[in-house]
């Protein structure tokens, strides 16, 4: 069973229509003992970490994410979900799940050229092999939309980099944990590929 995890944190139903796409059945659920029963999750989320964490506390769904993760079944993060898989975030300055080591920052670019959020087209390059890259190739384009980045504090859990005003880590994981930065949803064929492969990843590195 996969679930998709509900805290109020936006584009639900564009992940579940990818879902179908790619022949996975899914539902959306923000009650802790489904999400505990899943056998494995997606969890997505546009918006802002501070309001993200805050529903995940008041509904119990933190503690069911971490002890979803502890349990070593498959967790796939989109955009915020890759973020406040984090430790902390500057986005309300919040203590985040700390499911992966590391900081979420928001982009300060050098090049005021460039706009804030990083939003569009955008090449990933892969810097680590992962089960779920299988179909994917360094210089594949992904669709963003973001304010704020990933930055793990050890290099063995970034999977991607990209580009925009300078390298930030667009793909992360450890053990059974992988997260995107992009929109793997709105991002055609490709993005549909890395889902599909979610659909039957056991978790293993």
């Amino acid at each position: 069973m996969l679930v998709i995890v509900d805290y109020d944190a936006g584009n639900l139903r564009s992940v579940l229509r990818a879902c179908e796409k790619v022949g996975l059945a899914a539902s959306i659920s923000a009650d802790p003992q489904k999400i505990m029963m899943a056998d494995r999750l997606i969890f997505p989320g546009v918006g802002s970490a501070e309001s993200a964490v805050d529903t995940l506390q008041a509904r119990g769904l933190d503690q069911a994410l971490k002890a979803f993760y502890a349990a070593g079944k498959p967790i796939l993060g989109i955009c915020l979900g890759s973020q406040i898989v984090l430790q902390k975030s500057e986005e309300g300055h919040r203590d985040c799940l700390g499911l992966i080591e590391g900081v979420v920052e928001k982009f300060d670019l050098v090049d005021k050229s460039l706009k804030v959020p990083h939003i569009g087209w955008n090449e990933v390059e892969i810097v680590k092999p992962h089960p779920l890259l299988k179909r994917i190739e360094s210089g594949d384009e992904f669709y963003f939309v973001h304010s704020y980045f990933t930055r793990p504090a050890k290099a063995e859990d970034v999977f991607g980099m990209t580009d925009y005003g300078g390298q930030f880590c667009s793909m992360l994981g450890h053990k059974n944990l992988f997260a995107t930065q992009f929109h793997l949803e709105k991002s055609g064929k490709k993005g549909l590929s890395i889902l599909a492969e979610f659909g039957v990843w056991d978790g293993s590195v």
